[in-house]
C-alpha cells in the first residue's frame, strides 16, 4: 500500500495484533492492581491513541470506576517529524481536582508532549497523574517522563497502524507497521 502524494508506503510488520492485544491485558491488570477501590480519570490523547485507549480501560477490572475523556493536542502536523510546539486543540471536560488521572497516549518518541499535558493536568490540582504509552522510542527521548505502563519499547522508525497515523491514513490497521520510502511507477 503506497501513499501516492508522499512515496510512503507499508514496510513490515512491526508488533502484530495479537502481541498488541496480550501486552493491552497485561497493562490492564497492572491498572487494575493500582487502582482498586479507586476511581480514574483516564484522558486518551486524541486521535493516535483511541484504540489503545479503547482496548485498555475494556479490559480494565471491575473493582476499578473509570470514567473516560479525552484531549487532543497537536505537534506533528501532517509530518513524520514532530515540530517540538505542543498546542491544546481540544481540552478535557472532567474536573479532575483531588482524582486520579491516567493520562493515555499512543506514542512517545521526545517526551515534549507529555512532559507539557502532565504540567497542564497537574496545574489541575489532580490526587495523582500516571502516564501509560504504547509505544516508546528512547533514542528520540528530549525529555524524562515517568512511564507508569509501558507497552514496548520500539526502534527509531515512523510507524502507523492501531491508531496511529501519518497525515491521518493507515489507523484502521490492526498490527503496527513500519514505513518505508515507495517508489513511485512509470
Amino acid at each position: 500500500m503506497i501513499d501516492e502524494e508522499s512515496d510512503l508506503r507499508l514496510g513490515r510488520i512491526l508488533l502484530t495484533r495479537e502481541k498488541i492485544a496480550g501486552r493491552v491485558r497485561e497493562i490492564a491488570d497492572e491498572i487494575t492492581r493500582t487502582y482498586s477501590g479507586q476511581e480514574i480519570v483516564v484522558v486518551g490523547i486524541l486521535k493516535g491513541a483511541v484504540i489503545f485507549m479503547t482496548d485498555l480501560v475494556r479490559c480494565v477490572g471491575n473493582e476499578v470506576d473509570v470514567r473516560m475523556d479525552f484531549m487532543s493536542v497537536s505537534s506533528y502536523g501532517s509530518s513524520s517529524e514532530s515540530s517540538g510546539v505542543v498546542k491544546i486543540v481540544k481540552d478535557m471536560d472532567t474536573y479532575v481536582e483531588g482524582k486520579n488521572v491516567l493520562i493515555v497516549e499512543d506514542i512517545m518518541d521526545t517526551g515534549l508532549t507529555l512532559s507539557y499535558l502532565r504540567d497542564v493536568i497537574g496545574a489541575r490540582s489532580p490526587k495523582s497523574v500516571r502516564i501509560c504509552v504504547l509505544l516508546e522510542k528512547p533514542e528520540r527521548k528530549k525529555v524524562e517522563n515517568e512511564i507508569a505502563y509501558r507497552g514496548f519499547i520500539i526502534p527509531d522508525e515512523f510507524v502507523v497502524g492501531y491508531g496511529l497515523d501519518y497525515a491521518g491514513r493507515w489507523r484502521n490497521l490492526s498490527d503496527i507497521w513500519c514505513v518505508e520510502e515507495g517508489r513511485r511507477g512509470p
